[in-house]
This record gives C-alpha cells, structure tokens and sequence, in this order.
C-alpha cells in the first residue's frame, strides 16, 4: 500500500503525467531520457501497438541502469492478460482506459497502484468501490475543467488527473488545476508525432522544462 501512496504523491508533485507509445525501440527509450532530462520522474508508457511489450522492457532495463528515480509505469492496459504481463515486466503502476474489476484486483493484488479511465460519476463511483484512489478522467476533451469542479465533490476521497483535451498552454493548465484536478496527463500536445518522427528530442526537454515551469507556479 506505501508504494501506491509512494506512487500518487509523486504523480501529484510532479502535477503532470506524460504518456506516450512508439513502435521504435530507439525512439522509445529516447523520448524517455529527454523526459527524464527535463526532470521527469513518473512516465507512462502506453499499450498501443505489437511492440509494446518488448520496448517496455527495455526501457525498464534503462530506467534500472540509469535513471534513479524514475517511476515507469504502463496505460491502456484492458484484460487480465495484459496486466499480468507487465506486472512481469517490471510496471510501477498501470493504467487502464476503463473500468474493469477484475483487472483492479489483479493489479492490486500485486501490490501496485490501479488508475482506471472514467467519465461518467457512475464509472468513478465504481473505480472508488474497486480500491482507486486516482482516476484519469478521459477523454477530458469532451467534458472540459468544469465537469472536475462538478463532480468533485461527490468523491471527496478520490483524486483526479484528466487526460486528452489538456494543452501545454498556462491557459489551459491553470484552468484545470483551478476546477480541482491533481495532475494532467500529457499525451501528445506534449509529445507529437512530429517530435517524435522527427527525433526533436532537445525540443521536447525544452518544452516539458516550461510546462514543469507553468506547474511549478500554480498553487
């Protein structure tokens, strides 16, 4: 239980998490030591493509070599299968688009923190009841920063972290975390394709050290 509190309290500190998922290995473990350059400390790693599995490894492998500190963790993790799997591979936490028991208790049962994917307060509520004490609200572009303020209330134990619909800008940033959020996850406003295609890895320290900026100043 200390480690999934360990867990939430530095996703908290850190006010952001980053995701992301490329089916290159090089690419992969790349952008990781640009995020971590800039001062990153928890990441996830996305369940996106064939290459998932094997590219988690190896940045495992990095991140136990060379990057102190660092919480990896996995997203769009659905089926006990999956769970399973990267639980083996070495996942800090893991994160899941929905909200599905049976993968809770698999994930908890190994003694790791569970973030499932909700929208709506009846999806939270079942998230709460399944042992959550995070939920990434998703996609958070549909419902905006106000539905947080609107609903947070009603889950005064719980802590929200939306993801999609959260852009780099103060602006947006700010208007979150005023509506009660804990943390935003950070897909590919922060990371793009471009970025990535590209190999810009420089630039993306660059901008994840403003956005730490923005965050560092929002009370």
């Amino acid at each position: 239980m200390n480690k999934q509190l360990d867990i939430i309290r530095q996703i908290a500190q850190q006010k952001m998490l980053p995701l992301y998922f490329h089916k290159d290995q090089a690419v992969s473990i790349n952008v990781l030591k640009a995020l971590y350059e800039a001062g990153i400390k928890a990441v996830e790693y996305t369940n996106r493509g064939a290459e998932a599995v094997d590219n988690f490894k190896a940045l495992r492998k990095v991140v136990n070599e060379s990057m102190p500190g660092m919480l990896l963790g996995i997203g769009t993790v659905k089926t006990i299968a999956d769970a399973e799997q990267f639980i083996a591979a070495g996942a800090d936490f893991i994160i899941s688009p929905v909200v599905y028991p049976p993968v809770a208790k698999v994930v908890q049962d190994a003694g790791l923190l569970w973030i499932p994917g909700c929208l709506t307060p009846t999806e939270i509520f079942t998230a709460e009841m399944n042992g959550a004490k995070m939920v990434k609200i998703f996609p958070g572009s549909v419902v905006g920063p106000s539905y947080i303020s609107a609903i947070k209330e009603l889950f005064p134990g719980l802590l929200f972290m939306p993801t999609g619909g959260v852009d780099t800008t103060a602006e947006s940033i700010k208007e979150w975390f005023d509506n009660g959020v804990c943390a935003v996850g950070m897909g590919s406003k922060l990371i793009s394709k471009g970025i990535m295609q590209n190999q810009e890895y420089d630039k993306l320290t660059t901008l994840t050290k403003v956005v730490l900026e923005i965050l560092s100043n929002i009370k």
